[in-house]
């Protein structure tokens, strides 16, 4: 099956295409509302672990705060510039269905996260960088030309980079702990990125909660970090549209009238034409006092 598939549900069991897929197990009205509750209990308990590895992580990397970030080379300027960071997380297609007007007109430096770049190709735009452990990146958007670096860990290894030295293509190596996406929001951030937009990262509790806990306590702290200069990209969408003004229209309106009048000083037939027209008016205005 792929993504777009249609599907049906007769009984307990999921068919496509009249071949049965899976079963499943019914619910009751009352099952549902028991698991509901022990879903909310066990939350509960995931938030508290989260909390704590947060200090944790807090304790053991202070520099994600309060130090400065020791970057490799990076040749993709951001500085002055707006970074649009792309994952292939929730609603990233709607999201950058959303985002077009604001990708057309403001031109930020596209910044992928591993199968980000796929994401981007497939809505008609190229990466400018994609970063990540390059395992759920195609060949395709790897060979765009864009600025590759790989996301190295703790301990030294960057299994991502031994691809793409097969692949023959030269990239930057980044250790840093946490997720890919964190080294994507550093980058952008302190090479001088005046606003950053994320689209299909995790924003929220529920999707903090629902990734490894350890990698997204990291995210967490980063996200302090950077501050202001983060805008989810579904809060940019509802901001900034892209409207036609009023004074647009007045200039449209005031450029047709001058390409008419040009045409009118230059060209000796319509001249003659609008004579014509005035001189037949003249006659009617004449016939017309007559009557009365």
């Amino acid at each position: 099956m792929s993504e777009g598939d249609l599907v049906e549900l007769i009984g307990n069991a999921l068919y496509s295409g009249g071949e049965l897929i899976t079963r499943g197990t019914m619910l009751t009205l009352e099952e549902i509302e028991l698991r509901i509750e022990d879903s909310k209990t066990r939350l509960g308990r995931h938030l508290g672990d989260f909390a704590a590895n947060t200090m944790e992580l807090l304790e053991a990397e202070k520099a994600i705060l309060l130090e400065s970030v020791d970057l490799p080379h990076i040749s993709t300027s951001f500085k002055g510039r707006q970074a649009l960071i792309v994952a292939r997380g929730h609603d990233y297609k709607q999201d950058l269905i959303a985002m077009r007007p604001y990708i057309r007109e403001m031109r930020p430096v596209l910044v992928a996260v591993d199968g980000g770049a796929d994401a981007l190709l497939e809505m008609g735009y190229k990466p400018q960088m994609v970063i990540g452990d390059m395992d759920s990146v195609s060949d395709e958007a790897l060979r765009t030309g864009a600025e590759l670096v790989v996301h190295g860990y703790q301990n030294g290894g960057a299994p991502g980079r031994k691809r793409l030295d097969d692949m023959s293509l030269e990239s930057t190596v980044f250790h840093y702990p946490g997720t890919s996406e964190d080294i994507a929001m550093l980058i952008a951030y302190e090479k001088g990125a005046e606003l950053i937009s994320m689209v299909g990262g995790h924003t929220n509790l529920i999707e903090f909660l629902d990734k490894d806990r350890k990698g997204m306590a990291s995210t967490f702290l980063v996200r302090l970090r950077v501050g202001p200069a983060l805008v989810d990209a579904k809060g940019i969408s509802k901001l900034y549209q892209a409207r036609v003004k009023w004074w647009h229209l007045l200039l449209m309106v005031l450029a047709a009238f001058v390409v008419i009048a040009i045409v009118i000083v230059l060209s000796e037939p319509v001249r003659q034409f609008i004579s014509v027209m005035a001189m037949r008016v003249q006659v009617w205005l004449m016939k017309l006092q007559n009557l009365f």
